[in-house]
């Protein structure tokens, strides 16, 4: 009889609440103020859902959830497979119950979750045999979590449903319910996040209302009519009428008003700029992202989203946020539906594959790598890709000269070994057309990247010439601006921060592409890693940079007549950084990285020389005199305090060891291997 009633009460629980039929709850809270927040807006469940940034964070969150796949698998002795047989996979992938597919069960669980801290499926179970067989939602504002005592050391999760609109009442075991909760006190109960933020909330449903009555006011502040007599309270509340019915109402807004017998208006309270309306409003959409744990831009909050890493928060989030709330189902699935004997064997996980892929370029180069190194076939990649399969394409291709680990390297006969050196030769007279190539697709890359650290420093060296320098007649101090830029370009500061953020994943890249083509080059199979030499050459250029800016920066201060003269100075130089420098570091690190990178990849291989050669037509009379120098790979071509002669006699005398090329800006020379039998 209870199984019965709870499972009609289940079935009809979408409806929508009767607070006339059971006034208990908004009675008892309309007399106690429970909701109440220093906004002095009520806050609740339902009007939390009114104000459009945390609706939009709640739906986000609620609506990717509910979209990913959520399969049952099967655990294989290598591998898994969809259990497809099991009486749970249909429920959990396509439909819990006659009336709603898995992606409306899913988020309807999931916002209960967030904004009441639980929620709650009943489990419809075959009477004789125990299979489930439905899932229902339970409503949120009826269940109770209750904890009990189930014997010595020992306690249990229940449910306590109570529908007084039907008279319903019905304690649920576990193994009749589903439940998913977020962060709480003791594990089992979530924290409900509209009881928490009610705060946020009422300040941001405060500001919502404060701007619709002063649009219901004309767009203008309220005031007062003054009248230099006394009134009798018929005159004041026939003068307060009239007065409303000509002006009130954003359709009535500036008619003209006559003012008799001496009467004068007087404005009360601020206009919306002095009170920062809209700056206020804008912090509020980025406190629900802080509270719901979101990006802004998920909700709608674009001021800081760039093209450079709105990619990068939407992987942070499907890592971070949304993977806790994957996560906290599977387990809740694993637990609370599958049998304890069950539970090796089987398991529930999300497919967020949708939520990860990148552009098509980024696709296509990572199915490259899985085809080219086996683990993925034609026909994988087609089903990632929403094809259908073709015939043929189930097989998975390896390199020819991959071999089992541990069986050594396969014995080369002399012939063989000519072979591979004459083969080496080829590839070297193509390797230097392959790092220009390589060179001139990470270029543009390096250049964004430099342009966003150009822009950075000129918002915030510009906040300090602000501050200190060019501050409007109050007091100037220099040693104060220097003091402050020195901060701002410690290795630790904020700008040193953003280079190694934006320049070590893209030299590591870089890096990596140029091994891979140099150690072809000399004809080595095995893999070659730079990442950790990347960091390094990434660190060392990090810190000269650091350095030459600060003191071009400070030098421009120090010889200025006057801290007017010094701020125009140094927005002058930042100026000029925004304007040529992001092009000048590409052309450099497109230069430079690819000698270094491909001297680093020739040393792990084992080549002994390396060759400099003079290119362009450019050439100057210092590379001229390099060209077809052959020197030990761990020797430098010019050592520091060396001088080249050029042919007019002039000697360039070298500031550091230089081990390849450039030697100066504009220098195309590269090094190739000396490959010997």
């Amino acid at each position: 009889m209870l199984r019965s009633a709870v499972r009609t009460v289940a079935r009809a629980s979408a409806g929508p609440l009767s607070g006339i039929a059971t006034p208990e709850k908004w009675v008892v809270d309309w007399f106690t103020g429970s909701m109440a927040n220093s906004a002095g807006i009520r806050v609740d469940h339902e009007t939390a859902m009114m104000y459009a940034p945390f609706f939009a964070g709640v739906r986000v969150i609620a609506e990717d959830l509910g979209l990913l796949p959520l399969f049952l698998y099967e655990r294989l002795k290598r591998g898994k497979d969809r259990a497809t047989g099991h009486p749970l996979y249909p429920l959990l992938h396509d439909a819990p119950n006659d009336m709603m597919g898995a992606m409306a069960f899913k988020e309807a669980l999931q916002g209960h979750a967030i904004t009441r801290g639980i929620g709650a499926a009943y489990v419809v179970t075959h009477e004789r045999t125990g299979v489930i067989e439905e899932l229902w939602p339970l409503r949120p504002d009826r269940t109770r979590v209750k904890v009990r005592q189930m014997g010595k050391g020992r306690v249990e999760r229940w449910l306590q449903y109570r529908d007084d609109v039907n008279g319903v009442y019905a304690n649920l075991a576990p193994g009749e319910f589903l439940c998913v909760n977020g962060l709480g006190d003791d594990g089992v109960r979530g924290y409900s996040v509209v009881e928490l933020a009610a705060n946020s909330i009422g300040l941001g449903l405060a500001t919502e209302h404060y701007g619709a009555k002063t649009f219901s006011n004309g767009a203008a502040p309220a005031g007062a009519l003054s009248h230099p007599d006394n009134l009798s309270p018929e005159a004041r509340k026939r003068m307060a009428e009239d007065w409303e019915n000509i002006h009130r109402g954003i359709d009535r807004a500036h008619r003209v008003a006559i003012l008799e017998e001496g009467v004068t208006w007087q404005q009360v309270g601020l206009p919306n700029d002095a009170n920062q309306f809209l700056e206020t409003r804008k912090l509020q959409v980025t406190d629900m992202a802080r509270w719901l744990r979101l990006p802004p831009h998920k909700i709608g909050d674009l001021d800081r989203a760039t093209f450079s890493n709105i990619e990068e928060q939407q992987l942070d989030y499907v890592s971070s946020a949304l993977n806790a709330w994957l996560t906290r189902w599977e387990q809740a699935i694993l637990t609370q539906l599958l049998l304890p004997e069950e539970r090796s064997r089987y398991y529930p996980e999300h497919l967020v594959d949708a939520l990860l892929r990148g552009n098509s370029v980024a696709r296509y180069q990572a199915y490259a790598v899985g085809r080219q190194w086996g683990w993925l076939s034609a026909n994988d990649v087609r089903e990632r890709e929403n094809m259908n399969p073709v015939e043929g394409g189930d097989a998975y291709l390896v390199p020819l000269n991959m071999v089992p680990a541990g069986s050594g390297a396969p014995a080369v006969e002399d012939d063989e070994r000519a072979a591979a050196l004459r083969y080496a030769r080829i590839m070297r007279g193509r390797g230097i057309a392959a790092r220009d190539g390589l060179a001139d697709a990470w270029a543009p890359k390096i250049e964004e990247a430099d342009q966003e650290i150009a822009d950075l420093e000129r918002k915030r060296v510009g906040a300090l010439v602000d501050k200190h320098l060019d501050t409007g007649g109050r007091a100037r101090s220099t040693p104060a601006f220097l003091a402050a830029l020195s901060t701002l370009y410690a290795e630790d500061g904020p700008i040193g921060e953003a280079m190694t953020a934006l320049w070590l994943p893209l030299m590591t890249a870089f890096a990596a592409d140029v091994a891979e083509d140099a150690a072809e080059e000399v004809g080595h199979e095995d893999d070659i890693d730079l990442s950790t030499w990347a960091r390094a050459y990434v660190l060392a250029h990090v810190a000269y940079r650091l350095a030459s800016s600060f003191g071009q920066l400070r030098k421009k201060t120090e010889e200025a007549d006057t801290e007017e003269d010094a701020a125009a100075a140094v927005v002058e130089r930042l100026t000029k950084w925004q304007e040529e420098r992001p092009e000048q570091t590409a052309r450099w690190e497109a230069a430079q990285l690819p000698n270094a990178a491909a001297r680093e990849t020739w040393k792990e291989a084992g080549v002994r020389s390396l060759k400099w050669v003079a290119r362009g037509s450019k050439n100057c009379p210092y590379c001229t005199k390099l060209d077809g120098r052959t020197i030990a790979i761990e020797k430098p071509f010019i050592a520091k305090g060396d001088e080249v002669e050029g042919e007019d006699g002039e000697a360039l005398k070298a500031k550091r060891n230089t081990f390849h090329p450039p030697v100066h800006a504009g220098c195309m020379c590269q090094v190739v291997p000396v490959v010997s039998d």
